[in-house]
């Protein structure tokens, strides 16, 4: 009884695979290119900085774990079975078009896992290309005893639902279903939390460090339309692998909001931080006289001045006068200075 139900479920999925059109497939090949530009972006803010600081460990061991159970889950799933089955009798495109759900996790999760690698590669390098200020922000960075840790853990778990998918898929296939379930609602767990730790160490630190903000513009509109396009393709019965990408755009939101907050700061703020250099006034007892020629005082003095006193204030009034004809008009004493008469 169970073997025919199998069978109607997957002749059923291998008919709504024939009727798949092209703009599922092309919107689908524009999710898995979307993913791996945001995660580039990410990948290259590490090794452009020199440093994974200002990236929680917490948030790597939570993001690779979920995304372990995630794509355990996208391949044990019944729908996902099908499909695979299904390629034995619908065409290459129909069968490519079935299985970019599966491309499009599995991109996620090798993304993420370089992430890790890159996380421990440039942990606290001294050479990173990092301002003092941010360094004096974070008196209490993670030791290399925890970047390991989390690796390891990493590591372990992936193993873990690696063998125990084998297992149920080789000895008893009637529990995968039951399996698949229990690793969605595990990367959705862990998804949910994730951002927690990750908000908290730039909340603490006030800059977004190697975190790259374009990774999140692109990823938190693109967590939606993925999950939507998931739930297109997999139903409510997929709710499980959709449903972590809901959560993740949402928390992801937040943090996006925290790191401009702190990378862009206002207007007013910038001019406190780097006021522009004000030009001096002039003052005729200060500025030096500019006297090329002889001008209407200076040629006939006598007719102008006859001590000493008046002398030095003609040639008072002769040299602001020549200030304001001969100097530059940026320089003190030029155009709109008060010097000018």
């Amino acid at each position: 009884m169970i073997a025919i139900m199998d069978s109607v479920f997957v002749a059923d999925r291998c008919d709504s695979l024939r009727e798949g059109g092209f703009t599922n497939f092309f919107i689908s090949i524009l999710i898995i290119l979307g993913i791996m530009l945001s995660y580039v972006t990410q990948h290259y803010r590490i090794i452009s900085r020199g440093s994974s600081e200002g990236i929680s460990p917490y948030f790597v061991l939570l993001g690779v774990t979920s995304a372990n159970a995630q794509f355990g889950n996208i391949l044990t799933l019944p729908q996902s079975r099908a499909d695979v089955a299904c390629c034995k009798v619908v065409s290459p495109f129909e069968c490519t078009a079935g299985l970019l759900g599966i491309a499009q996790i599995g991109t996620q999760w090798i993304c993420f896992a370089i992430i890790l690698v890159l996380f421990l590669v440039f942990f606290r390098r001294d050479e990173a290309d990092l301002l003092d200020d941010e360094y004096e922000r974070d008196p209490d960075q993670p030791s290399w005893r925890t970047a390991v840790t989390v690796a390891a853990i990493c590591l372990i778990h992936g193993l873990f639902v690696v063998i125990i998918s084998a297992a149920f898929a080789l000895g008893a296939p009637q529990y995968l279903g039951a399996w698949a379930n229990f690793l969605g609602i595990m990367a959705a767990a862990l998804a949910a939390i994730q951002y927690i730790p990750q908000i908290w160490t730039t909340y603490r630190l006030k800059h977004a460090g190697s975190l790259s903000i374009l990774m999140m513009c692109i990823q938190t509109p693109g967590g939606f339309l993925f999950a939507a396009s998931l739930a297109a393709r997999l139903g409510w019965g997929g709710w499980s692998s959709w449903g972590v990408y809901v959560l993740t755009a949402l928390m992801q939101g937040i943090l996006l909001i925290m790191a401009i907050s702190y990378e862009w700061p206002s207007q007013e703020e910038r001019n406190q931080s780097h006021p522009q250099p004000q030009r001096p006034p002039y003052n005729r007892r200060t500025t030096p006289r500019v006297l090329p020629s002889p001008g209407p005082y200076s040629a006939h003095l006598q007719a102008y001045a006859e001590t000493q006193e008046e002398i030095e204030r003609a040639l008072d009034r002769e040299s602001v006068q020549g200030v304001g004809e001969n100097q530059p008009l940026l320089a003190p004493g030029g155009l709109g200075s008060s010097g000018v008469r």
